[in-house]
């Protein structure tokens, strides 16, 4: 095992053992971000890098440093990690969440996949460069940030929005969720890298009839109006968007040889990307068994597929029907990156080192990254965190589950294939 993979494996088990669980709620903020920040701040002065570790509130830090790259005309490239974890119910674990204990080569522990393993990654090849010496093409941005899984507010958007000169010249960034591999016919791989990610926001149905006892039905009762509303939701699907992502992962997944009918557990993935998606995820409606409530209220999770916002917003309206109120959440909008910049080259590159036979296959994320604050600054993002997994090891279902793991190997695999590529993008 070389220094460099030795180190990615150390900082990510040491990163899954500070317990930095994120809820959402200020309450119950720990210092469990900033303890991270502080680690990693740490190991890179170690090595003679200056950082900035920016805490806007108390327990959520994140820190920043640069490497200097040779080709000073050449856009600075943002490499960037989260610190944050999410919630975890330990009764339903096997393995201690915070443990990073090793069974049967897979490395147990949150933030294994999410994303733990990237900022060791990261932190290990920052370590490396200069440890020996080497000059990147392009300015390096490492970034390890704070209050991902609670969409960025007090870390990637705040340090966008109040400290932008820490990413001065940063053209493109590499981040998550992507780099994984999954399985083509004849033993090979495909690696996904997100070009683009779907856009996000919510609405609150309300439906208002009148107040009476439970005994007495009336016509218009709001809870039974606001169902019929859900349900028409619920029950349907979105018809098919064909996206430049969309269309050139069709391309290149069927020229590796992969069939797009048998996409096996990464057919979920893909197909959320292929539809804009809604779904009821609260409910709101009386307080007493016996009283008919005069409204009654439904939050709605949707994820929009780049450039079609009005239409999906009409599309809703008319699904729940004119006796039903629909309010709308402020959006994120989608972003969607160059499918054939040169940098989709360094990455083939980089895993053909590795993996002759592997294929890098652009897809559309249908869930958000800290990709979308920095695209505020022009900053075009990818996700790529590369592992090379088994063939019936699903990544993307270790997200946010019980017992997320990753296999040691797919860690080493990824601290090598992450070196090649910041040296050379």
């Amino acid at each position: 095992m070389s220094p460099l993979e030795a180190e990615a494996l150390e900082f990510v088990r040491a990163l899954i053992r500070i317990d930095s669980v994120n809820t959402g709620e200020a309450s119950t903020i720990g210092d469990g971000e900033t303890r991270a920040a502080l680690f990693v701040q740490a190991r890179l002065e170690e090595v003679g890098y200056e950082t900035t570790l920016v805490e806007p509130v108390p327990g959520r830090a994140s820190v920043i440093a640069r490497l200097a790259g040779s080709d000073p005309d050449a856009g600075a490239l943002v490499a960037h990690a989260h610190l944050d974890v999410v919630p975890v119910e330990v009764e339903n674990w096997t393995h201690p969440p915070f443990g990073a204990e090793i069974h049967d080569g897979i490395l147990y522990g949150r933030g294994a996949v999410d994303m733990k393993d990237f900022a060791g990654m990261l932190l290990a090849t920052a370590r490396a460069f200069r440890r020996e010496g080497i000059v990147p093409r392009r300015d390096l941005v490492f970034a390890f940030f704070a209050d991902e899984e609670a969409g960025g507010v007090w870390g990637a958007r705040w340090l966008v929005r109040n400290r932008p000169e820490l990413f001065a010249g940063a053209t493109e960034a590499i981040s998550e969720v992507g780099g994984f591999s999954i399985p083509l016919p004849g033993d090979r791989r495909a690696y996904l890298v997100a070009t683009a990610e779907k856009g996000v926001t919510s609405a609150t149905l309300t439906a208002r009839g009148h107040a009476a006892h439970g005994s007495r039905p009336t016509a218009d009762n709001a809870v039974v109006r606001l169902a019929r509303a859900v349900v028409a939701i619920g029950e349907h699907r979105f018809p098919m968007v064909r996206t430049a992502t969309l269309d050139r992962f069709l391309d290149v997944y069927a020229r590796a040889g992969g069939d797009v009918h048998d996409l096996g557990f990464t057919a979920s993935l893909i197909d959320a990307g292929m539809h804009h998606t809604v779904s009821p995820t609260v409910l709101d409606a009386g307080g007493k068994t016996n009283v008919i409530p005069s409204t009654a209220s439904a939050r709605l999770d949707i994820r929009m597929l780049p450039g079609n916002d009005e239409t999906l917003r009409a599309e809703i309206e008319a699904l729940v029907g004119p006796d039903v109120e629909v309010s709308w959440a402020r959006a994120v909008p989608a972003i969607e990156a160059p499918v054939d910049a040169p940098i989709i080259g360094v990455l083939q590159d980089a895993i053909t080192a590795e993996d002759p036979d592997g294929t890098v296959v652009p897809y559309l994320l249908p869930a958000s990254t800290d990709n979308k604050h920095l695209a505020e600054l022009g900053i075009r993002g990818y996700g790529f965190v590369p592992l090379r997994v088994p063939a019936d090891f699903d990544v993307f279902g270790q997200f946010h589950a019980a017992d997320e793991g990753v296999p040691v190997e797919a860690l080493l695999f990824g601290a090598r294939v992450t070196a090649r590529i910041l040296r050379e993008a």
